[in-house]
């Protein structure tokens, strides 16, 4: 047995003989998985620790063995699916079309509600998800993080040491901070008025008429993001309407396996974005979008919103895929820059979005876009995975890093807030914390509007 546990569910004799009767792994999906071995190479724990239970499919053998009554639900089952980071590389790998995403996240209810954890862990999940899902609240704590870090306190904290005295996960959490662009949050306009005239526009009329998710973190820490998106949009004959009061979307919830906060979060979503009366939703966050794909799966036992949330996720759209279906209106300018393209998981294998985010990238003039060793690898970002199970996750972190490095690039890209901060933390600890990290429509909006490179990267806050 392997010695890197972080974490996790206690280590007691408290266990049950099974799943309970609400979600659990359905033994259909379970039957899928032949065993076969394809998806080893692709998972970041078995290439980190080589243990059976630590890959997919050693994981659905313990769900098989506890789903029929043949293991219990115990710590030791717990500690194996808290180790999975859920970013369904095993999918894109799987001959077998193994729904591997369904059974890891129904696991993960049952676990939640099955396996008792430590106090310790239990009030830091608590604390995640008291936090991070709520704007508002990220808003309030901006402030004095803003204040640490333009002050100079964060540089001599880091420096002195102070850190190491901190439990591994607050220095994590620490590591990741988003630089804070701004004392007031600055916010994306709510409307965006289609511009130009091209083809397949009819006079005055919008090519389509899409609403756009801003996110937690995302429109907190990275407003710039959601700016760089509507304003594409818009250039590219889009009409933008970015509804007030947003709530999150689930994603972090449903990832954990804390389903009653994931539903009522996915059903807040719908009602509010569904006011917008778009023919899209536009998703510029991996992880969000490929929940948001899955409302209909998600609220399959309401009769209430089943339906609606099927409807719903059916405009659903990363902002690569919408970009991708529209043939290019708005003139792309120069931008001579070598950048190193980073697969976001949830875009990747979740949602199968690979060559879209290159073929646009590749549409701008003077960029080079430069592949990575073990591209289709989890940086180890993976929601909240980050700061739960650090250990691991700086492990890839500083793994997918060096691959970056060695492309000898200026600038790293990506489609996910969390990666951008993962790799940001990966790229200081490396010492290369000048490295800009910027997402895919950042370098699109730059392109349209004629911003130079030396403007780009100056306008970019590493962590």
């Amino acid at each position: 047995m392997h010695s890197h546990d972080t974490s996790a569910v206690l280590p007691v004799l408290q266990s049950q003989p099974g799943f309970d009767a609400h979600h659990a792994p359905d033994k259909a999906l379970l039957a899928d998985c032949v065993h076969c071995g394809f998806c080893l190479s692709s998972c970041p724990t078995y290439v980190l620790w080589g243990e059976e239970m630590d890959s997919p499919r050693g994981r659905i053998y313990m769900m098989q063995k506890v789903a029929n009554g043949q293991a219990p639900l115990d710590a030791e089952f717990g500690r194996h699916m808290d180790q999975c980071l859920g970013c369904m590389a095993c999918m894109t790998a799987c001959p077998s079309g193994v729904q591997y995403n369904k059974l890891i996240e129904d696991t993960r209810g049952q676990v939640n509600r099955g396996i008792p954890r430590e106090s310790s862990d239990s009030l830091f999940r608590r604390l995640l998800f008291a936090t991070f899902p709520y704007p508002k609240r990220l808003q309030i704590l901006a402030a004095p993080l803003y204040l640490y870090q333009r002050s100079g306190l964060q540089r001599l904290v880091r420096g002195s040491g102070l850190l190491r005295l901190l439990p591994q996960r607050l220095r994590a959490m620490e590591s990741l901070l988003p630089t804070v662009p701004s004392l007031l949050p600055r916010r994306v306009a709510r409307h965006h008025v289609a511009q130009g005239a091209g083809a397949g526009q009819l006079a005055g009329k919008a090519r389509l008429r899409v609403a756009m998710l801003e996110g937690c973190v995302q429109q907190v820490f990275f407003s710039r993001v959601n700016q760089a998106t509507a304003r594409v949009l818009a250039a590219e004959g889009c009409e933008v309407i970015v509804p007030e009061e947003q709530s999150c979307c689930g994603a972090l919830m449903v990832h954990s396996g804390v389903e009653d906060q994931a539903l009522a979060m996915a059903r807040a979503t719908i009602a509010r974005l569904e006011q917008a009366n778009a023919d899209v939703i536009v998703i510029n966050a991996a992880g969000c979008g490929s929940t948001m794909k899955e409302y209909g799966y998600l609220l399959r036992d309401d009769p209430a919103w089943a339906a609606r949330a099927a409807a719903f996720s059916s405009r659903c759209k990363d902002i690569a895929e919408v970009l991708s279906e529209l043939s290019p209106q708005a003139p792309r300018h120069p931008l001579p820059l070598r950048v190193a393209y980073q697969d976001a998981c949830h875009l990747r294998h979740a949602q199968g979005i690979v060559a879209e985010p290159r073929q646009l990238l590749g549409g701008i003039p003077g960029l080079q876009v430069a592949e990575i060793a073990e591209a289709s690898l989890c940086c180890g970002s993976a929601g909240v995975y980050n700061l739960l199970q650090p250990e691991a996750a700086q492990q890839l972190g500083d793994r997918k890093v060096s691959h970056l490095l060695a492309a000898r690039a200026q600038a790293v890209v990506s489609a996910n807030p969390g990666c951008l901060l993962q790799l940001m933390s990966g790229l200081r600890r490396q010492g290369a914390a000048d490295m800009p990290a910027f997402h895919m429509v950042e370098l699109l909006d730059a392109s349209i509007r004629g911003v130079s490179v030396e403007q780009l990267l100056s306008s970019s806050t590493p962590g």
